[in-house]
Parts: structure tokens; C-alpha cells; sequence
């Protein structure tokens, strides 16, 4: 078992090692909405990548809840994931999307705040402590594997914390985007009665940036082909954050693809938690990946996901809009998701959610994560 997992870590290399590997082709090479040349761009191509925030596995972190585990190994990846996708849309909004990350330079004050809102403890706004403890409203137990959907959910709730960024969060229902409903959302708009002299159905405020989540089922057990190019062309938009997805019980944050190949950011590295110095300052050289994202191809793609979008302002939720009629919708024969204008007349009410009670003790935590650890390091070591 020991020579298997020492072989697994032998076979991850280096990013530029990587790309010396990747296909001698001129297709495009596709990063959360930025093109690339592979044969021409490689250095700005690494350093992309590796600006990304990345989060994996952490151990030695104060228990969660005060007596649950003190590692998210073998059970956190899908959470960690959604730490990616979130802070992506917080790198694109304080920023900006051309941001890099330099190892030895200094960095604008709004990326020490970002990296805080993740940092493994329990006053964290989207720490593994709060994550955890959120989903147990979803009906996970401290300790539980968590699916695209539920990580979504659990990301709407706590946004409703988190005062500094005051991030709206939309999390589509039944393959369905509802326009109107997101102008409530970002807008936070209240419903008068209309008048002659207001004869528009909502009080607008200025908008809320907007992160986007469409969890999927594209198949039944395997990706439906049918759906491929569409998943691809969410990639290209400038909106994207990438996807939440994976293989069952093994999460990956998809951030792009060549070819027939996705590229994703694996959380499945177990690394000690970080504690923040005097003054705030944070040790983040393990916040950023210097190994390679690994690829797979895009037909062993399990089927249920989440795309994730970010909209800044009210403009480039129109882009996306017209970009998703233009490039998905009217060229799909069997479309990924629907977008509508109008709130469906049968769908409950739209109501803006707010803040959560939460109540969790012990008794939510899962009684033994061993067995959890085990079986993932053994379905790992089998897809090696």
C-alpha cells in the first residue's frame, strides 16, 4: 500500500513539466474565461494557474465544534472545492480577473482579507469549521462527504455572514435561471405597489455582485456527449468560475480544458494548517499551487455538477445572458440549463433568504471518520 501511494506522488509533477506533455496542437487552452496559445504562452499560462487560490486537505486545525475532527482528510474535498469557487469570485471582485499572485512580492490588502475568510479555524467567515457546521442543515453530519448541491446551498447560507462582502448568491432550481429573480437578489428590491408615476415592480438598489452556482445532472451514471460543448463554451465565458464536480466521492475544481481534456485544481493533498502571525500576516506559499492541474478527460466526468459564474455588475450579468442564448442555448439540441425572464407561476414564491439559526453540538458529528478516510484512500489508490 505504502509503494502504491509513493508511486501516486512520484506521478505528480511540476506545472511546467506538465505542458511540456500537453498535446503539440494549436486548440486553444481555455482558463476561466482566458484563452491561450500553449506553444507561446506557457509562463503566463503557469503563472495563472498558480495565482488561483488553491485549498486541500488540512490537518491539525482546532477540532470543529470544539470536539469533532481536527482534519478534513478522506471527507472535505467537496468543501474545499467550494472554497475555490468562492474565493475565485472574491479574487475577480476586490482584484480583478487579470490579478497574479507573486510568491516573493507584496500583495494589495484585499488579498490578505480574502485569504482570512479561509483560514481553518472556527471565526474564519468560510473556514472548514463553518462549512461543516452549516451543511449539518443540509442534512450532513459533521464529517459526511458533500455532493455539488449541498456545497452550494451551504455557500448561500453562510454569504449571508459575511458582512465585508455582502455576496449575492443565487443557486438555480431545477435546471432553471430565473432573470427576475436574481434582479430581487442583487438588487435587493422590495415589491411595491405600482403607480402611475413608479410603474416598475421593484425598488432598485445598487447592485450586488452576483455569484452564479447551476448545480447539474448531465446523465444518469455517465456525462451525457450531448452536453459536452456547452460545458466547454462555460468555460470561455469571462464570467466563469470554472465547475464543481469530479468522480463519486472524489471532488475536483474544474478550471478549464484542452481539447477533449478538462484541467482541475485537487484538494486531495493533506497539508498542516496554517495559523495566521502577528499583525495578521499568513505563511500563504501553500495556498497556491506549483504542481501540475492535473487533466482528465472530459467523458469520465461523473455526471452531477455545478457551473459557477461571477457578475461584478448588472452589465456583465447581461453578458453572461446573452452569451448563454447565443452560445449554448440556441446551439444546444438538448440544453444544459434554462434561462428564463419570468419567476415560474407553479414555483413557490421567490423569497430572498436570510440569516440561518444554527444549532450544532456533538451529536451531529459523524461517529467515526476512519472508515470515511479508508475508503477514499483505497477508491484513490485504485484509480491511480
Amino acid at each position: 500500500c505504502v509503494a502504491v501511494l509513493a508511486k501516486y506522488e512520484n506521478q505528480i509533477n511540476v506545472f511546467s513539466e506538465l505542458l511540456d506533455e500537453l498535446p503539440d496542437t494549436e486548440e486553444p487552452l481555455w482558463i476561466l474565461g482566458q484563452r491561450y496559445d500553449v506553444r507561446a504562452e506557457k509562463s503566463e499560462l503557469l503563472s495563472d494557474v498558480r495565482s488561483r487560490l488553491w485549498f486541500t486537505y488540512r490537518k491539525k486545525f482546532s477540532p470543529i465544534g470544539g470536539t469533532g475532527p481536527s482534519s478534513d482528510a478522506g471527507w472535505g474535498c467537496m468543501l474545499r472545492c467550494g472554497q475555490m469557487i468562492l474565493a475565485q469570485a472574491l479574487v475577480c471582485w476586490h482584484l480583478g480577473r487579470e490579478w497574479r499572485w507573486d510568491k516573493d512580492g507584496r500583495h494589495p490588502e484585499e488579498y490578505r482579507r480574502i485569504l482570512h475568510c479561509f483560514l481553518d479555524k472556527k471565526d474564519s467567515c468560510y473556514s472548514i469549521h463553518q462549512m461543516a457546521q452549516m451543511g449539518v442543515g443540509e442534512g450532513k453530519l459533521v464529517g459526511e462527504w458533500y455532493g455539488p448541491n449541498t456545497i452550494a446551498q451551504v455557500l448561500k447560507k453562510l454569504a449571508l455572514f459575511d458582512d465585508w462582502n455582502s455576496l449575492a448568491v443565487y443557486v438555480s432550481m431545477d435546471n432553471t435561471v430565473v432573470i427576475e429573480d436574481i434582479t430581487v437578489k442583487c438588487h435587493g428590491s422590495s415589491r411595491p405597489r405600482a403607480t402611475s408615476s413608479y410603474p416598475h415592480p421593484y425598488l432598485r438598489s445598487e447592485w450586488k455582485p452576483l455569484l452564479l452556482i447551476i448545480p447539474l445532472r448531465m446523465g444518469i451514471n455517465h456525462i451525457n456527449p450531448v452536453y459536452i460543448e456547452a460545458l466547454k463554451e462555460c468555460f470561455k465565458m469571462p464570467q466563469s468560475l470554472g465547475v464543481l464536480g469530479g468522480k463519486p466521492n472524489l471532488a475536483y475544481y474544474f478550471i478549464g480544458f484542452i481539447g477533449e481534456e478538462l484541467i482541475y485544481l485537487d484538494p486531495h493533498t493533506t497539508q498542516l494548517a496554517v495559523e495566521s502571525e502577528a499583525g495578521g500576516a499568513v505563511d500563504d506559499q501553500s495556498y497556491h499551487c506549483n504542481r501540475s492541474p492535473h487533466r482528465m478527460k472530459v467523458t469520465s466526468l461523473d455526471p452531477s455538477v455545478a457551473l459557477g459564474f461571477f457578475c461584478k455588475t448588472e452589465e456583465d450579468f447581461d453578458s453572461w445572458c446573452g452569451l448563454v442564448q447565443q452560445e449554448i442555448l440556441r446551439k444546444s439540441r438538448l440544453r444544459m440549463f434554462e434561462l428564463v425572464e419570468k419567476h415560474p407561476p407553479h414555483w413557490p414564491p421567490f423569497v430572498p433568504p436570510t440569516k440561518p439559526e444554527v444549532h450544532t453540538t456533538g451529536a451531529e458529528f459523524i461517529e467515526s471518520t476512519d472508515k470515511l478516510f479508508e475508503s477514499e484512500e483505497e477508491f484513490e489508490i485504485l484509480n491511480v
